[in-house]
């Protein structure tokens, strides 16, 4: 009989140390939600000449000299902030349009973007892709952020 009451006692802690480390859990979960800005690392790339004018993702033509992206891990509509590693130059850009599967680049910017990063003389450069949201930054207008 007392290994009984034991037993019912243990379960009962139990039971209230569960509804204790769920709250705990709620609360960590809650801050873990909190918007925290996402940043990717990894290699860019710009359009060919020969994708002026062709049909992107989200349904517009591309133009060189917007500054928009293609990208295959962020949504189409997504403003992005890209840094090159190597000289810290930045363009604010939105993603319209997605790379070819089999790409490991992170994205692939145009033209115009990639010539305020200052790379296409040499094709691709590493970059920083802080991710801004899909509202478009009231600093979007201003190009290069040195």
């Amino acid at each position: 009989m007392p290994l009984l009451l034991l037993f019912t006692l243990a379960l009962q802690a139990q039971r209230k140390n569960g509804t204790a480390e769920s709250v705990k859990t709620k609360k960590e979960t809650t801050k873990a939600t909190e918007k925290k800005p996402k940043i990717l690392f990894g290699t860019a790339s710009y359009y060919a000449d020969k994708f002026n004018g062709r049909q992107t993702a989200n349904g517009e033509n591309y133009d060189h000299k917007k500054p928009t992206a293609a990208c295959n891990v962020l949504p189409l509509g997504t403003w992005i902030r890209v840094t090159n590693l190597q000289n810290k130059r930045s363009v604010i850009v939105r993603v319209n349009d997605r790379l070819h599967p089999r790409m490991n680049r992170i994205v692939d910017l145009s033209r115009s973007s990639a010539e305020v990063l200052g790379y296409t003389g040499l094709g691709t450069t590493q970059v920083k892709v802080q991710v801004m949201g899909l509202k478009k930054p009231a600093n979007a207008a201003v190009a290069v952020h040195k």
